[in-house]
């Protein structure tokens, strides 16, 4: 309805034009407007589509969701306000006190602090394993195992999990299989097609792209396990910003091109540094010395993605400090997927809330240090790293 006498505040309404936008308009209404009591019932109750409040779905995080059903091939998925929304979503809107749950034992941080710290305090059984075989997920599981949470590839020491393995193992078996696939995208593996439940995402990273958005995105397989991750989101305000899902939207318009570059860069620069003098290992998916680098051929086929770990000779933290100093051409920031490279120390990041001895266990020194790789000249990346390294 217009306001043809221009003397209310609102409802004004929208320009008419035959044209369509080629570009998604951002939609910052908080609220939408309907006709009468009854179609909003209807919309409530699904019978008329249609946005009501923002808190419970907005047409930007709706465009964003269909991009990534697009890539992913399904249909369904929820834009939530950060990839940790995403992962709490898909377990805290499923589970209930008594119940179980199986997780690698090598997943990004804040993961193992939900699962090690709220989870219990909740009333929720949490047992962690090695995830390269599906023989340790099995052994690990219970009656009344719930989910299993996995990362295609670990963050940050890039081991591959046995997805297939378990996922044919717990068929018929009522547990939720959830894969985290930000490391790998759905350009290097689609879960959904060796039989993953749930696939979420931190859409802050490759997806999006340029680290100027927070959000996530969390799909289920299952009506009403995905009804209940739903309700679960908008009852606890999981809301993303509508601006973000319009950056991010745009950031995926280039996703393709972004990613095979990167791809490319971070095959060179782990080649590269693995005959440094002062490097003594790195982690490349696809480098024949990775310990699960025929599980990775199998999982991701050619793609090893864009994220390289390497681990200093020294590996004190007077090390790492230099190493930080002398590659200052690199951002040294906790995040990942951006455009431009950027360097990580999880000893005292993503996993700072593990004990010495638990990161050790891991493989994580004080001497380790996860790249993300950018799109930027590969040559002045390999320059930057081999002097930093070098001079450590």
């Amino acid at each position: 309805m217009k306001n043809d006498k221009s003397n209310l505040m609102r409802p004004f309404g929208l320009p008419q034009s035959a044209s369509t936008p080629v570009v998604t308009p951002l939609s910052p209404s908080v609220v939408y407007a309907s006709a009468s009591p009854d179609m909003l019932d209807a919309q409530y109750e699904g019978g008329v589509a249609g946005f009501t409040y923002a808190r419970e779905g907005h047409p930007n995080a709706h465009a964003l969701a269909k991009r990534i059903d697009a890539l992913e091939g399904i249909d369904g998925g929820l834009v939530t306000g950060s990839g940790m929304a995403a992962v709490s979503a898909a377990l805290l809107g499923i589970l209930k006190t008594g119940d179980h749950v199986v997780a690698g034992d090598q997943l990004y941080g804040r993961s193992l602090r939900l699962l090690k710290e709220d989870l219990p305090r909740l009333g929720i059984e949490v047992s962690l394993c090695d995830a390269t075989r599906a023989d340790n997920v099995l052994a690990a599981l219970r009656p009344n195992t719930k989910i299993i949470l996995l990362e295609a590839v670990s963050n940050p020491t890039l081991r591959v999990a046995d997805i297939a393995g378990v996922a044919a193992s717990i068929k018929g078996k009522g547990i939720q299989l959830v894969v985290d696939n930000t490391f790998t995208t759905p350009l290097s593996l689609k879960p959904a097609e060796l039989g993953a439940d749930i696939i979420v995402h931190s859409v802050t990273k490759l997806l999006a792209g340029h680290s100027d958005v927070t959000l996530g995105y969390v799909w289920a397989r299952k009506k009403d396990i995905s009804h209940a991750i739903n309700v679960f989101c908008v009852t606890t305000g999981m809301t993303p910003s509508p601006f973000d899902c319009w950056l991010a939207e745009r950031g995926l318009l280039t996703f393709p091109l972004r990613f095979e570059k990167a791809e490319q860069n971070a095959v060179r620069l782990a080649d590269a540094l693995a005959s440094h003098p002062k490097i003594a290992r790195v982690l490349y998916p696809m480098r024949e010395d990775h310990p699960d680098v025929d599980a990775a051929k199998r999982l991701l086929g050619k793609h090893g993605c864009n994220m390289v770990s390497i681990e200093l000779s020294d590996q004190s933290r007077g090390a790492a400090n230099r190493f930080v100093e002398h590659a200052r051409e690199i951002a040294f920031a906790p995040t990942l997927g951006d455009v431009g490279t950027t360097l990580s120390h999880p000893a005292s990041s993503s996993h700072r809330a593990l004990s010495a001895n638990e990161r050790m266990a891991l493989g994580i020194s004080e001497g380790f240090f996860r790249i993300s790789v950018g799109i930027e000249d590969v040559d002045a990346l390999i320059r930057v790293f081999s002097d930093a390294a070098s001079l450590t």
